[in-house]
């Protein structure tokens, strides 16, 4: 699915959510994410909120599996 796509389920994500999933599926931290993307870390919280929203995931491990199966990471 390319970067920005929706997903089957609608939710939307932005190319920059995406990014941010990606670092997450990879293990980082808020800060570490915040120091890739040169983005604050109240920034990376805000959007782990709206992907949490847009997914309808409970916490990390949820929206990263649920990414996977819209496609949004390989």
């Amino acid at each position: 699915m390319e970067t920005g796509a929706r997903d089957p389920n609608g939710s939307g994500l932005t190319r920059r959510e995406i990014e941010v999933l990606q670092l997450l599926s990879e293990g980082y931290s808020n800060k570490e994410v915040s120091d890739q993307l040169f983005i604050s870390i109240q920034t990376v919280k805000t959007h782990v909120t709206h992907i949490f929203e847009k997914l309808d995931a409970r916490d990390r491990t949820h929206a990263v599996a649920k990414a996977m199966r819209y496609g949004y990471l390989a």
